[in-house]
């Protein structure tokens, strides 16, 4: 006998491999097809969210097409302190880099005076028109424009209609003909007139549902035409062969202009020509980490999940080939070859599956942009594929099928041919290797878990944390895996470890502890799948959670929640020359009347005094000759000096060295300067404006000539300074780059700190008697409107109908303060949500699963007289105890990485764990494998061959 090697053996064991694999996935369909959906669908969902994502980014190319058409540039108002400044190649109206300092002799330059000679203009003007809606004027945006010059191919879009030929004859926004019910051929009344849309345009910068109308330079009335020209609202494209530089757009942000180039944005500067010198660093990178850390943390543990419900999936397929296979070994095959065969079941199935994951993936992804820009959105910009990111997700989708399919493939091949002939199931081996690797895994993991979050809590310094962030991560990451990966090889052992005394649980219970202790076989994967999900789950809960709680800390509260500030005077439009109108004041018992009649839900309505707030300041630099406030005119605004020992601190690139720090957050932090930010009142306007009771020693200062103060930041040794500053006039900021209002007189005033419920913008109280000594001139200056519930929409309509009426004219959008409660309960809820379904349907797999490789076993429970019963309660015991393992040691190991993760990036000021919904997702989960596996196991059981003996 010639026992010689045969050339390229191997090659044909691989060949043959692969043959055996496929034919046996044609024989089990169902099992097949469980994989490749198993595996299919996350790689569909990293690909087409990697590819949304990038399609979410305009590219060069789109940027100038839906901005710029085929102009070379557009010239407009960059809104920027002094000739410090650069803005964004690519946006401008943005400032990338500036110094901050305030130049007051500074003065901006018409747009219209830098366009370089030899280009053919052509202007954009925006007009704040009105139209009727009832008693209501409702407000919508006017574009003076010749919107379809063939210049702006590209970014004007005729959907519907025809250009107009008359001078009544207007183009609009799909928006506005659905907002306000119209069609084609219908009048329209305006501010600017009587108009008929004869087409529909579409602006491929803005989104359709935008009201624009679109008029020509000579349907604007004069009376719109006449007054001081807003440079704000007007741009310029340029037409010519000519291309504009950077260099001339530098020139022109020296003066106050924004240039958006063709030519810059398709061929950006090199980043040293894009900083001012003198201005601050910037970088931005820790918040993007921060994102891809979590899609990263998420991405991770769903490919493992997918990989350990594949590989219970294989499993279940390998006990069911074990005879083919021992006649295989039979024939003279090695362990290697048998293993190979179902590995390659693994190779076939994940190959097919990431190829039609991909596909599907960039499929839907295609067809969600299409719809999209279809529509009109400007969300998207269009399709941009992420290859790089579409292999990763494959070949990570591919390594999971093949390792799910490795693990059973080493049990069968180990497996005794005699016993496999016999129909019999070999004993799991007794080596405790799987049990020690998992311990060193758990070892690493804790190791890993450890060294990220040391490291990231090595400094104190921000910006040196950022740096750290992307290895902080990354080592985290690993170590979630690491510890899912623990878990999963030390499973074999806790349930040998939990199922040891069993003997005072009931009978049903008992069984299943005793059946998943000696077919572990069995029962391993089913917990690691159910881990596994649970973990993603776990892990979803907190990063949700913490990103919640860090959206409330950083909340801009206009008032108390569900509150809402109506001015008691407005500004009435211009006069015919250009000239301002003085305010004109309405009766606060009138307003009242109308909001309380137009709202059902009104509480209470509070009268608001406040010192006169600006009124007719020149604008430009300061005139010595004229006094700041005059009997006509008011430059002074309030606010309370901060003590230099309560400055927040911050980094050199601005990032908050202790985000918990009491300096840092509070009423007022960032001063936001309002007309209403310091109040005149006693203890109702506290309680109105506030929340809070104002406290007997609050009573007392305010009586004694002090101050309420509604944070601790204003106040030292019991004393606060009230200043006045003059706007015209700017020094440079006590902390930071920048400039502030100059001082013109400080008081010292008695303080007692009284914190809001909230973080309401106001700085506190003063009593009449202060306001008077201090020369506040305080007057009514609105309403504070405290409703029940947050109004719909059409209650905020009818309130600012309601208003309207009463001042006479289009009067403020009436519109209270949501607050954040409702949303992110729902928003966490909601994630609770996906979460439990997807731990359900690991547990409804593994359920099915189980509950096939325990055909058997029930029909001899039934043989040997066991009642439907009985049957349907070890079954329902069985999953109940590998999902309530699994989903418990999921939440442990999704928990702890997920919150360390937290603590290591900039959401760790807000860091919660939502112990409820936890509690729900490891109660829930068991309970639902549970009643799935009782609901399915039928009373009758098939007839089935008998096994050889």
């Amino acid at each position: 006998m010639d026992l010689a090697p045969v050339p390229r053996w191997r090659r044909s064991s691989h060949r043959l491999a692969l043959r055996l694999a496929r034919r046996d996935i044609a024989r089990h369909k169902g099992r097949s097809l469980l994989i490749i959906l198993l595996i299919m669908l996350p790689v569909a969902g990293l690909t087409g969210a990697a590819t949304l994502y990038q399609s979410s980014q305009r590219t060069p190319g789109e940027t100038v097409r839906y901005e710029l058409g085929n102009t070379q540039a557009r010239f407009s108002v960059l809104p920027v302190p002094s000739p410090d400044s650069l803005q964004d190649p690519s946006n401008d109206a943005v400032v990338a880099s500036s110094t901050g300092r305030f130049d007051p002799d500074f003065q901006r330059t018409d747009p219209l005076d830098v366009i370089p000679a030899g280009y053919e203009v052509l202007r954009q003007r925006m007009l704040p028109l009105t139209t009727a809606v009832g008693d209501a004027l409702v407000s919508l945006q006017g574009r003076e424009l010749d919107a379809l010059n063939p210049a702006f191919a590209g970014k004007f879009t005729l959907l519907d209609g025809r250009a107009p030929q008359t001078a009544t004859e207007v183009l609009a926004s799909p928006g506005l003909l659905a907002r306000f019910h119209l069609s084609l051929g219908m009048e329209f009344t305006t501010s600017a007139g009587t108009f008929v849309p004869v087409g529909t345009i579409r602006d491929a910068g803005a989104a359709d549902s935008n009201s624009f109308l679109y008029l020509q330079s000579s349907q604007v009335p004069p009376g719109v035409q006449q007054g001081p020209l807003n440079r704000q609202s007007v741009s310029y494209y340029v037409v010519g062969p000519e291309p504009v530089t950077w260099q001339q757009v530098r020139e022109a942000n020296s003066k106050g202009v924004g240039v958006l180039s063709r030519s810059v944005v398709l061929n950006p500067p090199p980043l040293e020509q894009r900083r001012v010198p003198g201005s601050p660093p910037r970088d931005d990178s820790s918040a993007a980490v921060a994102v891809y850390a979590t899609f990263g943390l998420v991405g991770a543990l769903a490919l493992l999940e997918v990989g350990l419900l594949a590989g219970a999936a294989f499993a279940v397929g390998a006990k069911g080939q074990v005879r083919e296979l021992a006649l295989l070994a039979s024939a003279g095959a090695e362990s290697a070859t048998i293993g190979t065969v179902v590995t390659a079941g693994g190779l076939w199935l994940g190959s097919l599956a990431v190829a039609v994951g991909a596909a599907l993936g960039l499929g839907a992804a295609a067809a969600v942009v299409q719809v999209v820009r279809s529509t009109g959105s400007v969300r998207l910009a269009g399709l941009h594929p992420d290859f790089l990111l579409t292999a990763v997700a494959m070949a990570m989708g591919l390594a999971a099928c093949v390792l799910a399919a490795l693990v059973p493939a080493r049990q069968v091949s180990r497996q005794a041919v005699l016993g496999a002939l016999k129909s019999g199931r070999t004993p799991a081996p007794k080596s405790t290797r799987t049990t020690v690797a998992g311990g060193v895994a758990l070892a690493l993991a804790a190791g890993l878990l450890a060294a990220g979050w040391l490291l990231g809590s090595s400094t104190g310094d921000p910006d040196r944390q950022a740096e750290q962030l992307p290895l902080v991560v990354t080592m985290l990451i690993a170590g979630a895996v690491f510890a899912v990966t623990g878990l999963v090889l030390v499973t074999g052992w806790l349930i040998l470890r939990l199922t040891s005394r069993t003997q005072w649980l009931s009978l049903s219970l008992r069984m299943a502890a005793r059946d998943s202790a000696r077919n572990r076989g069995r029962s391993v994967p089913a917990v690691a799948a159910v881990l596994a999900a649970a973990t993603l789950a776990s892990a979803a809960l907190v990063l949700s959670a913490s990103q919640q709680a860090g959206l409330r800390a950083g909340h801009y509260w206009s008032g108390l929640e569900n509150q809402a500030y109506v001015p008691l005077a407005v500004d009435p439009p211009p006069a015919a020359d250009g000239s301002r109108q003085p305010p004109r004041q309405v009766d606060a018992s009138a307003l009242s009347s109308a909001l309380a009649e137009a709202l059902g839900t009104v509480e209470s309505t509070r009268l608001v005094t406040a010192p006169e707030g600006l009124r007719s300041c020149p604008e430009g630099p300061a005139d010595p000759a004229l006094p700041a406030r005059t009997d006509t005119s008011n430059c002074l605004v309030f606010s309370l000096a901060r003590p230099q020992a309560n400055e927040c601190p911050k980094t050199p690139q601005g990032r908050l060295v202790d985000p918990g720090d009491w300096r840092c957050s509070g009423s007022m932090v960032n001063e936001q300067p309002s007309d209403r930010v310091i109040l005149v009142g006693g203890a109702e306007d506290i309680r109105a404006a506030l929340g809070r009771d104002a406290s007997p020693e609050a009573i007392a200062v305010l009586r004694a000539g002090g101050m309420v103060v509604t944070n601790p930041v204003f106040v030292t040794e019991g004393k606060a300074v009230l200043q006045a500053r003059d706007v015209r006039t700017h020094q440079p900021a006590p902390s930071g780059p920048g400039t502030v209002p100059s001082v013109v007189r400080s008081s010292i005033l008695d303080a007692v700190v009284l914190e809001p419920r909230v973080a309401v913008p106001y700085y506190g109280v003063v009593s009449p008697e202060t306001a008077a000594r201090l020369d506040l001139r305080p007057a009514p200056t609105g309403l504070l409107v405290q409703l029940a519930k947050y109004p719909s929409e059409a209650e905020a309509d009818a309130a600012s109908a309601a208003a309207a009426a009463v001042y006479g004219q289009p009067g403020m959008p009436f519109q209270a303060e949501p607050g954040i409660t409702k949303g992110s309960q729902w928003m966490t809820w909601s994630i609770v949500a996906a979460a439990a379904l997807i731990t359900f349907s690991a547990a409804g797999i593994t359920t099915g699963l189980s509950l096939a490789d325990a055909r058997t076993d029930h029909a001899t429970l039934a043989g040997v007289g066991a009642s439907p019963r009985l049957r349907r309660a070890l079954a329902g015991s069985q999953a109940l105890f590998t999902s309530g393992v699994g989903a418990l040691l999921g939440a442990l190991a999704g928990a702890v990485p997920a919150l360390l993760l937290v603590l290591s990036t900039d959401m760790r000021t807000a860091v919660e764990v939502p112990w409820l919904h936890l509690l729900a997702l490891v109660v829930a989960v068991p309970l639902a494998g549970a009643s799935l596996a009782w609901a399915c196991t039928r009373s009758g059981l098939p007839l089935s061959r008998r096994g050889l003996a």
